[in-house]
């Protein structure tokens, strides 16, 4: 067969299980009122907003996704007032998000996601895990190659 058929590409194959599973993430996050790249941006203030605030470029490298994508998201999650934007006082470049009690008490929530998502998809717990250590895997090649690269 030859290296040329849809089938054989391992990008299109990600790019349709990215799709399918963002679609099974739909009904969801709807519930939260959350789009999956809001839910994405919330998934790491969750986690590592404790306490005080984290700079936009945390996030962007915790999501791999520039300041172009990152800030109109966080400017909606914002505008629903589950983070506070606010310019650092020693370096106003710097911009700190934190979360709102809206945005703390919104995690109570969310954490069904997960669990639902599994159901969802009727795999098991293991094979879940297997397929995102595999992912890890090949991200971390990706990364590697793109960084080599110049890229």
């Amino acid at each position: 067969m030859s290296l040329l058929h849809l089938d054989q590409q391992l990008c299109f194959l990600l790019y349709a299980a990215s799709r399918r599973m963002t679609a099974l993430y739909r009904p969801l996050l709807r519930d939260l009122g959350l789009t999956y790249p809001q839910y994405l941006v919330m998934l790491v203030l969750w986690e590592d907003a404790v306490g005080e605030g984290v700079p936009v470029s945390h996030i962007c490298r915790r999501l791999k996704l520039d300041t172009g994508t990152v800030t109109p998201l966080l400017k909606r999650l914002a505008e629903m007032g589950l983070i506070v934007r606010q310019r650092e006082a020693d370096d106003e470049r710097r911009v700190l998000i934190s979360l709102t009690t809206a945005g703390k008490d919104l995690h109570i929530r969310a954490e069904a996601v997960p669990q639902q998502l599994l159901c969802a998809t009727g795999a098991d717990p293991e094979m879940v895990s297997k397929w995102r250590d595999e992912l890890r895997q090949l991200l971390a090649v990706l990364e590697r190659e793109s960084g080599s690269a110049g890229g």
